[in-house]
């Protein structure tokens, strides 16, 4: 048993040893860096359109520089002139992240572009998922209505010189991880069934209009978890 002067000596240690740093291990790690998510909008639209699901990722421990918004004029040709655009986006944040690889998810005609690039334009080798809600990954009938005088909505029509060449071959090339999502009740992709790809996670999510799988809980959860995969 310590006497009342070596208990009065030791008080200096003890007190240094409460305030010494907790060891390396001891402390909260900082999180790892997620790999960035770049949203790639449909036609007429713009990147405002992901406000829902940004949110959700930044839930999930995303911070706003891991999350980026494409945004580019949808009325232009897919393989001439936006995946080659959407290929310098995808370099200039993979260069301010450091990141080698990310993941891509697109909306409606965003699946197009997207597509194109990581098909043709080299994005296999710096795509890690991607995911298309509501893509008219094999075309729809609807874009006949606005094809006579716009290159984008040819290029959704069914056998389109985009559609029927991301078609041909593997649908879902390279070592990139594919995933879709649709909708039985979708008024802007007919058929419903253009979205689904060979070799793909394809996954219904009920009767959603074209739109509501932007801001769906469900469709999200579904989104992240892939990511997560």
């Amino acid at each position: 048993m310590l006497t009342t002067r070596q208990a009065i000596l030791a008080l200096p240690a003890l007190c240094l040893a409460l305030l010494a740093p907790l060891p390396a291990h001891a402390q909260d790690a900082p999180a790892a860096p997620r790999v960035p998510v770049v949203f790639v909008h449909g036609y007429n639209a713009d990147p405002g359109v992901w406000g829902a699901l940004r949110e959700d990722l930044r839930a999930d421990g995303y911070a706003d520089s891991e999350l980026f918004s494409w945004g580019y004029d949808t009325h232009q040709s897919v393989n001439e002139v936006l995946s080659g655009r959407l290929a310098a986006y995808v370099d200039q944040v993979r260069r301010q992240t450091g990141a080698a690889r990310v993941d891509i998810v697109g909306h409606s005609f965003g699946s197009l572009v997207s597509r194109w690039y990581v098909k043709f334009g080299g994005g296999a080798a710096a795509v890690d998922h991607w995911v298309s809600l509501a893509g008219p990954n094999h075309g729809t009938s609807t874009a006949w209505a606005c094809a006579l005088w716009d290159q984008a909505c040819r290029d959704m029509t069914p056998g389109s010189y985009v559609v029927k060449n991301l078609a041909s071959g593997d649908e879902t090339p390279g070592a990139v991880k594919y995933a879709t999502f649709w909708s039985a009740c979708d008024e802007v992709v007919n058929p419903d069934d253009s979205v689904p790809l060979a070799g793909a996670l394809n996954t219904p999510v009920g009767c959603l209009k074209h739109n509501d799988l932007l801001g769906d809980e469900a469709t999200s959860a579904g989104v992240r978890a892939f990511l997560a995969s």
